[in-house]
């Protein structure tokens, strides 16, 4: 067996997330190229391979260059108009890992209320990937749906997921919720396999894509407190005469909470993050700034530098932010099959009531300005912190 057929089979057998080093004297593996041909749901000039933007106006700064921005694919747009800024790839169909979340969310936050209870058997957690992330849950022991949604996007607790998903009928059917939800959203390129992301054959989905489950989700206030929150108090052990002990867990996402050699982005609002061997970093985010909300996807850069999704979202941010107004849009983030969200899903209309964001063909309402998630997150950076942060909606 050769040095690099040993590393590969080497690296079938590490856990989702874990890196590998290719000896010495054997060649990289070629990276892939796009497909020259993608879906152009969104206009003709997102079917296209490689880097998309507009025509510059006066005064706009020039896309940050590919030594700065060496994801394999990402889109910068405006949250409110669905307007795409600028877009590299953004149709093709990569494996998502746990920013698939956001279809999950999406598709399950809406059915339970956040103080009902699950006691978690065994058969909750079973069917979890060798290595998954998780945020600590035990069998025989009680959680509220609030818990578990924190344990979602705080911790990226795949073990979160299947509890959840073990409320909503299981796996199977959650991840056949999850594929017609993506359909009604016209997010043609993903294929759901499992409800966490987790890497799995045929698993993908897209930078566009992504877009729209974090813009769909926005809509929902529940989504909105959880993917902005960057600590929590979360359940652990039952203790003598009954009292529950806690322990604090932090949002890995690092442009909301901070890192050693990062600091949260000014006025970062969520959304979610994710990392697997397949797809390498992945993650969406929302920014505000002067009123104005726009929305990052990054999938898998080729630096391979720590928090290198997180630095490439940050630069794209900072040209967005420069930039908006004055280059000419590529493309425009779709709205849904169906503006009647509320009715289709049955929601009560507490919390998607507003549809302003889908509610028209070409998703040029919004939903982000009229229910107002301003204000700019407060990230807590340290492991020790308690404070749950939460949004507070804009003239509340």
């Amino acid at each position: 067996m050769t040095a690099l057929a040993l590393a590969t089979a080497l690296a079938s057998a590490l856990p989702a997330g874990a890196a590998f080093a290719v000896p010495k004297g054997d060649k990289q593996p070629k990276a892939p190229a796009p497909p020259a041909k993608m879906s152009q749901v969104g206009g003709e000039r997102l079917g296209l391979p490689g880097v998309q933007v507009g025509r510059l106006k006066a005064g706009a700064p020039q896309l940050p260059g590919p030594d700065a921005l060496t994801a394999r694919s990402w889109i910068i747009s405006d949250a409110d108009s669905g307007q795409v800024l600028a877009a590299k790839n953004p149709h093709w169909r990569l494996a998502p890992a746990s920013t698939l979340k956001m279809l999950f969310a999406d598709t399950v936050l809406p059915k339970f209320p956040k103080n009902e209870k699950r006691k978690v058997k065994a058969a909750d957690l079973a069917g979890m990937g060798i290595g998954s992330s998780m945020v600590g849950i035990k069998e025989n022991l009680t959680y509220t749906v609030h818990d578990l949604w924190l344990g979602v996007f705080l911790r990226s607790g795949n073990d979160a997921v299947h509890a959840l998903s073990a409320m909503n009928g299981g796996t199977e059917a959650t991840v056949k919720e999850m594929q017609k939800r993506a359909k009604e959203l016209n997010a043609t390129d993903t294929h759901v396999v499992t409800p966490d992301g987790y890497d799995a054959p045929g698993q993908v989905s897209s930078a566009y894509d992504l877009s729209l489950f974090a813009r769909a989700g926005l809509q929902n206030a529940d989504f909105r407190e959880y993917c902005s929150t960057a600590s929590a108090q979360f359940p652990g052990d039952e203790a003598k005469h009954g009292k529950r002990k806690t322990f604090g867990i932090q949002n890995t996402n690092r442009l909301l909470s901070g890192d050693f050699d990062i600091r949260p982005y000014p006025g970062i609002e969520g959304v979610k993050n994710g990392s697997t061997t397949n797809a390498g970093s992945t993650f969406t985010g929302l920014a505000e700034r002067n009123g104005r909300k726009l929305l990052v996807t990054v999938m898998n850069p080729q630096k391979k530098e720590h928090n290198e999704g997180y630095r490439e979202a940050a630069r794209l941010l900072d040209w967005g932010f420069a930039a908006a107004g004055k280059v000419e849009p590529v493309g425009q983030l779709v709205g849904p099959q169906s503006g009647d969200r509320a009715a289709k899903r049955g929601a009560d209309g507490k919390n998607d009531a507003q549809m302003g964001m889908h509610g028209s063909p070409d998703g040029s309402g919004s939903v982000l300005t009229a229910v107002g998630i301003g204000g700019g997150a407060l990230a807590l950076v340290g492991l020790g912190a308690a404070l749950v942060l939460r949004r507070r909606r804009a003239g509340s």
